[in-house]
């Protein structure tokens, strides 16, 4: 008897020594992490006149950034850096075919470092980084170190540790970091804004968030381009991989981190993995390197995010199966709901002689009197200039605002800890899936300042 309770008080004891350290380790996270300078979330720094931009990675996206930047006045392009030669010189031509103020540019290629001695010589203000997922954070960490405002491509980060580090150092050095989610510049997401501003849904209480696009066809992209390094973030990776264009817009319409909400917690699961496997199969010899991957990443994941108030955000991701393509963009308050893919609307009461009640979508044509009671002020601003920039001219508007703001001294209008927050969806998804659905706290990134956070204003 007096071993048995003895077996089982130490049973007790050392789960209670369990829970104890994993309360302990979770409390630490931010009472351990204190700042080493300035809290970041209105940061305005002084203007800059002549904007001086590098940019690093010129495949897929760099490209653009770089037409969107240098076709703005009171821009300059220092340097380029690409891992090739031809990426390269080939944005060197086209730079100087609209630009003529680019004859002095450096050009950096051919090496892992590069990008390191571009920062070190040129100096630049602002940094645009439009690499593969691993080498956003320590870019954007060392870009801050040089001196340098730093502009990332999504994620921000792919671990909750990269993510202290961006802040940490954004503090200490009281540079911007802002994660480039151009999709909060789209017309519909703009004017949803507008409109849960106005209060026409009533209180929000709901939305649901995705990035449901079939991009098989990457895996073709074996040698060079987004599909040789995605692909073995889809065999490697766990949970949602790619949160933030769908979780970015909704998260401002509730003032996620900026003083009325919060990301709490968040459960994951995700389906069997399937598509890639099916699809490398067929597409590619027996011995490609595509077949000798173990695909452990399911093809659909889903999780559901509580905020501190009690709201929930359903997120969803799937970049396999066959299905068009859709970010939801779906936000529900006590009055109303807005909706995306397509543009719908229904609200308690109706809306003028359009709809009666709430029981059917304002849709199509129906939609033409809401435009134009509800459009931002800033897509009814830049429109007519950005609407070529790329992705329905969204991208266009957000580079407009970078330069406007960092021109001008303004607050950006998404902060550090916004795009830390809405990447930490992926590393805290999986670790959900990996215990079951079991529940992850987000880290408040803020440190409890987000409370003091003003909400995004409707820039006119």
């Amino acid at each position: 008897m007096k071993n048995y309770n003895r077996r089982n008080f130490l049973k007790k004891s050392s789960l209670g020594i369990v829970g104890a350290s994993t309360l302990s380790l979770s409390c630490q996270e931010n009472m351990l992490k204190s700042s080493p300078g300035t809290y970041m979330g209105d940061f305005a720094d002084k203007p800059i006149d002549n904007i001086k931009a590098a940019f690093i990675g010129l495949g897929a996206r760099g490209p653009g950034h770089l037409k969107n930047f240098a076709t703005l006045e009171n821009t300059k392009v220092v340097a380029l850096c690409d891992l090739y030669n031809d990426n390269v010189k080939r944005e060197l031509k086209r730079l100087q075919s609209y630009n003529s103020n680019s004859n002095d540019v450096k050009l950096y290629w051919g090496d892992e470092n590069k990008w390191k001695v571009m920062l070190k010589e040129v100096k630049p203000d602002i940094v645009f980084i439009s690499t593969n997922w691993n080498n956003h954070a320590p870019m954007v960490i060392q870009s801050m170190k040089d001196g340098a405002h730093a502009f990332c491509e999504v994620p921000l980060a792919i671990t909750t540790q990269e993510m202290w580090d961006i802040v940490n150092t954004s503090e200490k050095t009281q540079k911007h970091c802002m994660m480039m989610e151009n999709v909060n510049y789209g017309r519909e997401e703009l004017m949803y804004l507008n409109m849960c501003r106005k209060g026409v849904i009533g209180q929000l209480l709901h939305a649901e968030a995705a990035y449901i696009h079939e991009l098989r066809f990457q895996m073709f992209e074996e040698s060079r381009g987004t599909g040789s390094w995605r692909t073995h973030h889809y065999a490697n990776g766990k949970g949602n991989l790619y949160p933030t264009h769908g979780l970015g817009p909704v998260a401002q319409y509730m003032n996620i981190a900026r003083k009325d909400d919060n990301f709490r917690s968040i459960v994951s699961y995700s389906t069997p993995s399937v598509g890639r496997q099916l699809f490398a199969a067929k597409n590619f010899d027996n011995d490609h390197k595509w077949n000798k991957l173990n695909y452990q990443n399911g093809d659909l994941n889903t999780s559901i995010i509580k905020t501190n108030q009690g709201r929930t955000i359903l997120v969803q991701w799937d970049e396999t199966s066959p299905r068009p393509y859709t970010r939801h963009n779906l936000i529900l308050g006590s009055k109303g709901a807005l909706a995306g893919f397509p543009t719908r609307i229904a609200l308690e009461g109706g809306f003028d002689e359009i709809s009666k009640d709430h029981h059917s979508w304002i849709k199509g044509k129906d939609l033409k009197s809401l435009y134009e009671k509800y459009d931002h002020p800033l897509y009814k601003r830049l429109n007519s200039k950005t609407k070529k920039s790329g992705h329905g001219g969204m991208d266009g508007i957000m580079m407009y605002r970078i330069v406007e703001c960092l021109k001008n001294g303004l607050p950006l209008d998404q902060n550090v800890y916004e795009g830390c927050f809405w990447s930490a969806v992926t590393p805290l998804s999986a670790k959900s899936i990996d215990e079951d659905g079991m529940p992850q706290q987000f880290p408040d990134f803020t440190r409890g300042m987000w409370k003091t956070t003003s909400p995004l204003k409707i820039i006119s």
